[in-house]
């Protein structure tokens, strides 16, 4: 039944309270500790013999408490992929955690119709002592497949994980692209009616990434349900049809894709100016160089967020290292208003010098002859790295522009179509029997 609902969310919420963890991870060592104090003299044992772990009270005001989840309402129905998006600590993992019944809700209900995978994180449910085979008869065996059942897809599971000669070492060896290869196998084969995907594909390369794209879209056509969760807005606008926008704990937004994908970027959008001071922003890497500031540029040199099609374009970054610049690259992605990577600039052919001050900072200006850029609303990621891999800065949605609409003949009827590039050519027109 197509249409049926397998998954029914109503007022689900969760509730974290401050100070809390440490009651619950203290290590084995402290409690030992712990109790021998409490044998002794609790008090003078803790006077004199501090934890590293400060026990909190429990707390006892708002200040001390977060929902990371509030009043959250939802239903799917059997063969979706529903997308799931929202900022860092917007609530998506804890939502697909008490989906997979990992965390218990502080409020309201979820039902669920259906045997559960989960693929929360690199390797959610694997032992690292046991083997690469044992484990998959070990995680089948969880969502309650008979041994028979597992050994029928065994054979396609290291097929597609392609660690065929790693099947019987221990993953506590794997690499975390083996790990997350065999997991999402896994995960995928053993046949759950719904599968919960948390950003596995955020690790693993380009081939291994198409070949989830590809079961995933697999699984929904088979009538089985995925509810997927990424920061990639062109995987999610590839994958799922409809999409739903979790911020701070709450459902801000569901519709389609697209419209949910345009809403979050423009929401995460930090300004509309055409240049920004980036010392504050929220960022990746390992800060061993930084962004300090960007600016968009027309062709008369003013600051400008308004292009047409083919206009000129300027971007100018001012950036700051600990060690000589030349070490590094740069680089900016351009993306769409539904996610999708337009444009990656990059100077890995460029001429670099160090510059003179010794303060080691720079402006650098990359110019681009025609923008070429149907009309809409594009956003910019920068990014520093060093040339030999790895990040050392990296700040998402930080400008954005706008390609408007223009009146030069032929470009304007061009713009209602589906493209996102506009490229001038050469047309030559000539009756048939003449060429």
């Amino acid at each position: 039944m197509p249409n049926e609902t397998v998954i029914k969310v109503e007022g689900l919420s969760k509730l974290y309270r401050l100070g809390e963890l440490h009651k619950q991870t203290n290590s084995f060592r402290e409690k030992i500790t712990q109790s021998f104090g409490r044998l002794i003299n609790l008090q003078e044992f803790r006077k004199n013999n501090p934890t590293p772990y400060a026990l909190s009270p429990t707390p006892s005001s708002p200040d001390d408490s977060i929902w990371a989840l509030k009043d959250v309402s939802f239903e799917v129905k059997r063969g979706e992929i529903l997308g799931i998006i929202g900022r860092n600590g917007a609530g998506k993992s804890t939502l697909l955690k008490i989906l997979s019944r990992i965390t218990k809700p502080t409020e309201g209900k979820a039902w669920i119709h259906g045997r559960v995978g989960s693929l929360l994180e690199v390797g959610t449910g694997f032992h690292q002592e046991l083997t690469g085979r044992e484990n998959i008869f070990l995680n089948g065996a969880i969502l309650g497949m008979t041994k028979a059942e597992i050994k029928r897809k065994f054979d396609e599971i290291v097929e597609f994980a392609e660690i065929e000669k790693f099947i019987d070492t221990p993953v506590k060896r794997y690499s975390s692209g083996m790990y997350v290869r065999l997991a999402f196998a896994v995960a995928a084969y053993l046949e759950p009616e719904i599968l919960l995907v948390d950003e596995v594909l955020a690790v693993g390369d380009a081939a291994f990434q198409k070949k989830c794209l590809g079961k995933m879209e697999g699984v929904a056509r088979e009538g089985r349900t995925v509810l997927f969760v990424s920061h990639n807005m062109g995987i999610v606008n590839q994958l799922c049809k409809k999409c739903i926008l979790l911020d701070q704990g709450k459902i801000k937004f569901e519709n389609d894709t697209h419209l949910v994908i345009r809403k979050y970027l423009t929401a995460c959008n930090h300004t509309s100016n055409a240049i920004v001071d980036l010392s504050n922003f929220d960022r990746t890497g390992d800060g061993s160089a930084k962004i300090l500031r960007a600016g968009l540029y027309g062709s008369d040199g003013s600051l400008c967020r308004r292009f047409s099609i083919q206009d000129p374009i300027l971007f100018e970054l001012d950036t700051q290292y600990e060690s000589n610049p030349i070490h590094y690259s740069h680089a900016i992605q351009i993306i769409n208003s539904i996610g999708i990577p337009v444009y990656d600039l990059c100077d890995l052919n460029a001429i670099r010098l160090s510059p003179p001050n010794e303060d080691r900072t720079q402006r650098i200006r990359i110019e681009i002859d025609k923008i070429d850029l149907m009309p809409g609303t594009y956003y910019i990621h920068l990014w520093i790295g060093y040339l030999k891999g790895g990040h050392a800065d990296f700040i998402t949605n930080c400008l954005s522009f706008d390609i408007e609409q223009t009146s030069e003949r032929g470009i304007k009827a061009i713009a209602s179509n589906k493209g996102m590039v506009y490229k001038d050519a050469q047309w030559s027109f000539m009756p048939l029997g003449k060429c």
